[in-house]
């Protein structure tokens, strides 16, 4: 077999694993570009090292084990990643103020197609997207980082104590203490962690809320809106601070600091195991639609429990494959 040849093979053999293991890098990390780069930092490092690679594991658990060690090295400065809830209490829409944190503070949105890989497995399928959720990824930031990658390995992708053990270079009896610290700590996040509660595929009661959803939204009807928002709802807005809870500020935001959104556009996406919507709104210097928002929808009991909006359009529209301008809409043909 010639060298172009094995190289070939083996691209093709590390590319199958870089969704599932971006998805790893996701939840460990917090961070959709630190995950890709974490990913291919894991991919050079398989790449240089293959030759010593004797085959005494799976080539999957070898880059588990290589992709732990990069996530460990990156997270030794301590940052955590948080949503604006888990830093500062809500604030009333008397005293709203837009208060940007830099980037590295905010948990970031993550599309689905580069965390999720494909799978017939229903079951499988529905805890890969729960653990992707906004509030699953912000609790497990508040784990130490071992105990985050014990509580993924084990729980996440079911992997056996001995194997997580192997991967970690500790016992048995070390990996259950630290899977059982941190199911406590989770615990104690449960409500939060609980907020969403969305099929996988939408049933025909959650399309019809997010229709409702849309219609409301572009259409700015505000009536319409409070209807489909449960009475304690929460938005955010990262890179701002400030977040809102109930219908009232919310909507009242919307009108307010917010109206500029009036007449905006919406597209699907899938984020993060939610339903969410790419958000354009009117653009009065070029016409047609600018990116806004990557929005992402928390239901609960048939309403909307939170929705978060993510700002920094810059990197995350092009993240999401979408465009930065629109002509016009879509339906009206242009």
């Amino acid at each position: 077999m010639s060298d172009g040849t094995a190289t070939a093979e083996l691209d093709v053999r590390l590319e199958k694993h870089r969704v599932e293991l971006t998805g790893y890098c996701y939840r460990m990390l917090g961070s959709s570009f630190e995950a890709e780069d974490a990913v291919q930092d894991t991919m050079i490092r398989a790449w240089r090292s293959y030759e010593k690679f004797e085959g005494r594991s799976s080539l999957r658990s070898w880059l588990y084990r290589i992709a732990t060690n990069v996530c460990l090295d990156m997270l030794t400065a301590g940052n955590k990643r948080a949503r604006p809830m888990d830093l500062t209490d809500s604030t009333p829409l008397a005293q709203a103020a837009l208060s940007p944190r830099p980037d590295n503070t905010w948990l970031e949105p993550v599309p689905d197609a580069r965390v999720l890989p494909t799978t017939d497995d229903p079951a499988e399928a529905a805890v890969a997207k729960e653990s992707v959720r906004l509030a699953f990824v912000a609790a497990l930031q508040k784990l130490p980082s071992k105990q985050r990658a014990v509580l993924i390995l084990r729980e996440v992708l079911a992997w056996k104590a001995s194997e997580v053990a192997e991967l970690l270079d500790t016992s048995v009896a070390s990996v259950n203490s630290a899977l059982q610290r941190a199911r406590a700590t989770l615990a104690e996040s449960d409500g939060q962690i609980a907020a969403a509660d969305v099929s996988d595929p939408l049933d025909d009661d959650q399309q019809k809320l997010l229709e409702r959803y849309v219609a409301a939204f572009e259409g700015y009807d505000m009536a319409a809106l409070t209807a489909l928002l449960h009475e304690d709802a929460v938005m955010t807005m990262p890179p701002f601070d400030l977040w809102l809870t109930g219908t009232g500020d919310i909507t009242g935001f919307m009108t307010t600091l917010g109206a500029p959104c009036a007449g905006s556009h919406l597209v699907p996406v899938a984020v993060n195991g939610l339903p969410g919507f790419a958000q354009y709104k009117p653009d009065p210097e070029k016409g047609g639609f600018s990116a806004w928002a990557v929005q992402a929808l928390e239901i609960s009991e048939g309403r909307i429990a939170g929705f978060h909006c993510f700002l920094d359009t810059a990197r995350w529209f092009p993240l999401f494959d979408l465009p930065l301008h629109l002509e016009g809409k879509p339906d009206q043909g242009q």
